[in-house]
């Protein structure tokens, strides 16, 4: 399935070596990676008194299903020393599921395409690098035309 679009992020430790091999273990576990943003460095959202995030988006082509995907994604999470303490707070690594193609998924666990998307610069500005004309399947607006209309105040810089 092509079209499986994930973010990653990080704040803590080397945040582009953390970025690197969450891209290296998606690629040997979940599938191909067809396409990769630039990393793009913005202020934590949600909650603010904790170190800048780097964040990346790669589109993979996976033969895992949506539910497969996310369990996958975890155990990167958790192989790269993610500690959930709290909700928004500080991770070495953090992999979410944006789009899994044109499909929507609502269940207790997941929810896809990601809730965050339209309303989340950091998320758009990467995803619009890569993939400005995919269409939101709940929203029926393209990438572009999110960012375009996207409240987010955070400043989102893109790394050279």
């Amino acid at each position: 399935m092509e079209g499986v679009f994930l973010q990653t992020g990080s704040n803590l430790g080397d945040r582009i070596a953390n970025l690197s091999s969450a891209a290296q273990q998606i690629e040997q576990a979940c599938g191909q990676i067809l396409r990769q943003s630039s990393v793009y460095q913005t202020a934590a959202w949600g909650k603010v008194d904790q170190p800048d995030f780097f964040n990346q988006v790669i589109e993979i082509n996976t033969a895992l299903s949506p539910e497969a995907l996310l369990h996958t994604v975890l155990a990167i999470e958790q192989h790269m020393g993610r500690i959930r303490k709290e909700k928004w707070g500080e991770r070495s690594i953090d992999i979410d599921i944006l789009y899994y193609g044109y499909q929507i998924v609502e269940g207790a666990t997941l929810s896809i395409p990601h809730k965050g998307i339209a309303s989340r610069r950091f998320v758009l500005s990467p995803l619009n690098e890569i993939a400005p004309d995919f269409i939101h399947p709940v929203l029926l607006l393209s990438n572009e035309a999110l960012l375009a209309a996207c409240t987010d105040s955070l400043p989102v810089k893109r790394l050279p």
